[in-house]
């Protein structure tokens, strides 16, 4: 069963091994009005993907199990990939072509500045979902 967010409430997946980080960014997006879902691996991300309506996925590319490049492959393969931010720490040429290749929004480099995530949320939001939280599906 698919589990969904409130109405009008955008849903941002982080994923990532530092429990810090994550209680860090959600005491930062909650207040804005923004569902948080927090996990701590690759496989753990993509079980919540598939039962839990995301939004945004924000992807540490070196997590326990899977890493957020292979994370958002398979997302891809299972035809659920919301628009992706990737988070590393070792931010190469090659990573930023594999990464942009495969369509992810935007690569951060950790530490990751706040206000550049933020600003990618802002993004996401002004180009996918046109300025506006998105809407539930319609059930029928």
């Amino acid at each position: 069963m698919l589990n969904i967010t409130p109405n009008n409430r955008l849903s941002v997946l982080l994923a990532h091994d530092s429990e810090g980080w994550q209680d860090t960014v959600r005491r930062l997006l909650e207040p804005q009005g923004v569902h948080t879902v927090a996990v701590r691996s690759g496989r753990d991300a993509l079980d919540v993907m598939q039962n839990t309506q995301i939004h945004v996925a924000v992807l540490d590319q070196q997590m326990p199990q899977l890493g957020g490049l292979q994370v958002i492959k398979m997302m891809r393969d299972m035809k659920f990939a919301p628009p992706s931010i990737l988070l590393t720490s070792h931010l190469t040429d090659h990573l930023l072509h594999e990464a942009l290749g495969m369509h992810v929004f935007s690569v951060l480099s950790k530490p990751v500045d706040l206000n550049l995530l933020l600003d990618a949320l802002a993004r996401i939001l002004k180009r996918r979902y046109a300025s506006r939280w998105p809407q539930e599906p319609e059930s029928h």
